[in-house]
C-alpha cells in the first residue's frame, strides 16, 4: 500500500467550498453548485470534498467520531511548485478567494520558500518551493534518498 489515491476534506459548506478551491486553481468536472461529493483532477493524488458530517457516518454510522470546530489537528496539505513566483501567486489566489494567510511565505532554512494558509472550512495547506526539487512527468514532487 504505497500510494495515496484520493485525500478527503470534510466540509460543512459544499457550495463555499466547491467555490474556494476552484477559484484558487483547482480543476473538476463538477458543474452542479451543490453536488453530494466533488473530485478533483490534480495530478497525482486527488482532492475529493464530502459533507463532514456524512463522512464521520461513513467512518462510523453507529458512532461517528466526534466532528472537531475549527483548530489543529495535527494534519496539513501541500502543494509544491517550481517557482517562489508560483508561491506567492497561489497565496495571492487564497487570499483573494476568502482563505486566511496564516503565514507569509518566507526562506526557509532548507533554502526553499513557504508560506502557509487555512483554507475556509479552517484545513491548513503549505505552498512551498524548493530551489532543488524535481518533478516528475505527472507534476509530483520527487523524493529522492538523498534528500531524507
Amino acid at each position: 500500500m504505497n500510494r495515496i489515491n484520493l485525500i478527503c476534506l470534510g466540509v460543512r459548506d459544499m457550495k463555499a467550498a466547491l467555490d474556494f478551491y476552484k477559484r484558487i486553481g483547482f480543476q473538476t468536472f463538477e458543474k452542479t453548485e451543490q453536488p453530494a461529493i466533488v473530485f478533483f483532477n490534480n495530478q497525482g493524488s486527488k482532492l475529493e470534498l464530502f459533507p463532514i458530517e456524512e463522512l464521520a457516518k461513513d467512518i462510523n454510522e453507529a458512532a461517528p467520531p466526534m466532528i472537531q470546530e475549527r483548530g489543529f489537528n495535527g494534519i496539513t496539505l501541500a502543494c509544491n511548485v517550481k517557482s517562489k513566483n508560483e508561491v506567492d501567486d497561489m497565496m495571492a489566489r487564497v487570499k483573494k478567494n476568502g482563505g486566511e494567510i496564516v503565514k507569509d511565505p518566507v526562506r526557509t532554512s532548507w533554502g526553499g520558500y513557504s508560506g502557509y494558509f487555512q483554507d475556509i472550512e479552517g484545513y491548513y495547506w503549505e505552498v512551498a518551493y524548493g530551489p532543488s526539487w524535481k518533478f516528475d512527468e505527472n507534476e509530483m514532487l520527487i523524493i529522492e534518498e538523498t534528500q531524507i
